[in-house]
């Protein structure tokens, strides 16, 4: 039941300057992500500053996004919330609205229980149809789901099928696809970690990188999925620097900024996430020249 394999892009949000959701400029970043080769588009997740966004917002963007995507590549829409009912009701708009997936981040704030989050995620996923991806990120929720917690929801709920796996922890990501003995596909979280991640078994990533370089993200994972052991790991080492540059500050700061250089128009931030530092923004500026991204001066 695996929704996509390669890499899929955690897609920002582009803004107007008065803070409002500029459709046509995200129509085109859909656009030229597909054609530059990214296999899903992520809507509404951490990159997209789904946190800001009224519950309105983030039905009418998953609904856009899917209309402009026009089933050239699966749509995943990020629907967790840290109030189980929330998450629910976002679910069934997110499949309502016509998206092939959802991403599902644990509770945050709250900080439950391993079995907790076995009770949350599982009144989740009985609610909605679709496949569903658990969103590990420790670093935000506060809270680690646990391998063996990934490989119980797994077994026993139909529709759970995927984690996107951004603890950071190599040894954690082997774990979980031994204890789900093929089960499950597991996606990196982490640009940084994406051939050590599909080379123990990954599907692929949910990247930040992929709006700037969709192509080489795409082939990192192909690349190693066909056996080019070696262009795989060349195309990860080339792109750490950039990749480091782009989380120099917290996401989306940076890869907005790195659009905006681009010619992209991805607009404000909303707070409280503010605009990236001169001194960062430079460094992230040398970061994509190095690699070959044209951008502004």
């Amino acid at each position: 039941m695996s929704i996509f394999t390669g890499a899929g892009v955690a897609l920002i949000t582009p803004m107007h300057e008065d803070g409002s959701i500029n459709y046509p400029e995200m129509e085109r970043i859909v656009n030229d992500q597909i054609a530059g080769g990214t296999d899903a588009i992520i809507i509404c997740g951490t990159t997209g500053e789904a946190a800001t966004m009224t519950i309105e917002e983030h039905v009418e963007t998953i609904r856009a996004c899917v209309e402009m995507t026009k089933k050239r590549v699966p749509v995943v829409a990020g629907t967790g919330s840290n109030c189980t009912r929330t998450a629910i009701e976002l679910s069934k708009d997110a499949q309502n609205a016509g998206a092939d997936g959802l991403l599902v981040v644990s509770p945050y704030y709250n900080k439950a229980t391993q079995n907790g989050l076995k009770k949350h995620f599982t009144e989740v996923a009985k609610n909605v149809d679709l496949p569903i991806v658990l969103y590990n990120i420790k670093g935000r929720t506060g809270v680690n789901i646990e391998p063996k917690t990934i490989a119980d929801l797994v077994h026993d709920v139909d529709n759970i099928v995927a984690v996107k796996e951004a603890s950071g922890d190599i040894s954690q990501v082997a774990e979980i696809l031994y204890r789900c003995q093929g089960d499950v596909d597991v996606y990196s979280g982490n640009d940084d970690q994406i051939v050590p991640i599909v080379a123990l078994g990954g599907k692929g990533v949910i990247s930040v990188l992929s709006h700037v370089a969709p192509k080489d993200t795409h082939d990192m994972v192909m690349k190693l999925i066909e056996g080019d052991v070696k262009g795989a790991y060349e195309l990860q080492l080339k792109y750490i620097p950039l990749i480091k540059a782009l989380f120099s500050e917290v996401n989306p700061i940076p890869v907005k900024a790195a659009m905006n250089m681009m010619g992209y128009q991805t607009g404000s931030l909303r707070m409280p996430l503010t605009e990236m530092e001169d001194a960062h923004k430079e460094v992230l500026r040398q970061a994509m020249k190095d690699v070959g991204i044209k951008v502004t001066d």
